[in-house]
Formats: C-alpha cells, sequence, structure tokens
C-alpha cells in the first residue's frame, strides 16, 4: 500500500492521462471508423478503393511505428510541431479508426439487403439509407466488437510511454527512479486497468440491456 499511497501524484496524473487519451482518441477513432467504413460499403469505387487503402495500411503498421511517425518523424516534414500528448492522440485515432471501419463494416453487412431497398424505394438517397436505416441496426448488431476495440484502445494507450506522454505506462519507471519496487507498481497499474476495462464491460452492459429492448 505505502507504493500506492506514497505515489499517488504520479498513480492520479498517469491515470488521468489515460482516461483523457483514452476519450479523445476514442471519439475521434468511433467518428473516422464510421467514415471509413461506410466508405467500404459506398457505391462509389473511389470511395471503396479509399477505405479499402487505409485499413490495410493502417491496420498492417504496428502502432509503436504509427506513434513514431507523429512523436519525431512528423516535425521533420517541415510541419509545426505538436506535443507528444497530442501525437499520441492522433495516432492512436488513425489506428484504432482502422479497427473501428472493419467492425462496422461488418455489422453493415448484417443488415438485410431489402432494409436498403426499402430506403430507396422511398425515394431515400444513399447518405440518408445510410444514418437513417442502415447505420443504427449497424452499431447494434456489433456493440460486443466494438466495445472490444475500446477496450484494445484502452490498453493501448500505454504505448504512448515510451514517447514522454505521462500516462499509466510510464508508472513503472517513475516509480524506479524514485526507489519503489517496480513489480508492486505494476501490480496496482494492473489493478486500476482492471477496474476500468470492467467499467467498460458495464457501460456495453447497459447499452446491450437497452437497444435489446428497443428492438
Amino acid at each position: 500500500m505505502s507504493t500506492l499511497f506514497d505515489n499517488l501524484d504520479l498513480f492520479i496524473t498517469g491515470f488521468k492521462n489515460t482516461i483523457i487519451l483514452f476519450v479523445v482518441s476514442g471519439f475521434f477513432a468511433l467518428l473516422l471508423g464510421t467514415v471509413i467504413g461506410t466508405m467500404r460499403v459506398s457505391p462509389i469505387p473511389a470511395m471503396r478503393a479509399f477505405g479499402t487503402l487505409y485499413v490495410n495500411v493502417v491496420r498492417n503498421t504496428p502502432l509503436t511505428l504509427v506513434l513514431f511517425f507523429f512523436a519525431l518523424g512528423y516535425p521533420k516534414l517541415g510541419l509545426s510541431e505538436i506535443d507528444f500528448m497530442t501525437a499520441a492522440t492522433i495516432g492512436l485515432s488513425l489506428y484504432t479508426a482502422s479497427y473501428v471501419a472493419e467492425v462496422l463494416r461488418s455489422g453493415i453487412n448484417t443488415v438485410p439487403v431489402g432494409q436498403a431497398e426499402a430506403a430507396r424505394a422511398i425515394g431515400l438517397p444513399f447518405a440518408q439509407t445510410l444514418t437513417l436505416v442502415i447505420l443504427p441496426q449497424a452499431f447494434r448488431s456489433v456493440l460486443p466488437p466494438l466495445f472490444s476495440v475500446l477496450i484494445a484502445l484502452l490498453k493501448n494507450t500505454t504505448v504512448a510511454a515510451g514517447f514522454s506522454v505521462a500516462e499509466a505506462g510510464a508508472i513503472r519507471a517513475n516509480l524506479s527512479e524514485r526507489g519503489y519496487p517496480a513489480m508492486e507498481g505494476l501490480l496496482w497499474v494492473a489493478l486500476f486497468f482492471v477496474i476500468l476495462v470492467l467499467i467498460l464491460a458495464q457501460i456495453q452492459h447497459y447499452f446491450e440491456k437497452k437497444w435489446r429492448v428497443a428492438r
């Protein structure tokens, strides 16, 4: 317990930044992933090609390399510098969006074709058919795998510690510098991550129950 209470500043700062990274990155990943996912099923070949290229390139690139580019490679292009927290947020958002897109695409494919045909029959264009008819059903059908992607994002935030972001993944190194047992610190970090994952699981259960009743 002394490892925790003597270093509350490290744990509070680390997990505060972890939660900020998770919430902001998750928000933008959901937005971008939805756009890319809809592009994957677009009737326009160029949009389908771009969505496929994005998913295949980003999803098959290690997250460390993505963060490395935004933290260290991005300034080399002569563009305005960004702080490491912003770089980590951008990298995590772009990386996670590729997984969100694939999950959402699979959900779109589960919606019966007759739903889209009925929407087109009453005169709805592709955009309205997608947003009003297909996407609401797709999100319901992919809720469990979508939350699995968000849980993976939560754990992936620890990679940002390697790029000078003071989040939960950096707690162990800071504890070692202060002379505290690193293993005890890792156990506390693991415990707090388990708690955060359980909270996400409860949120998932809430939405599953709510939308199941809505049907």
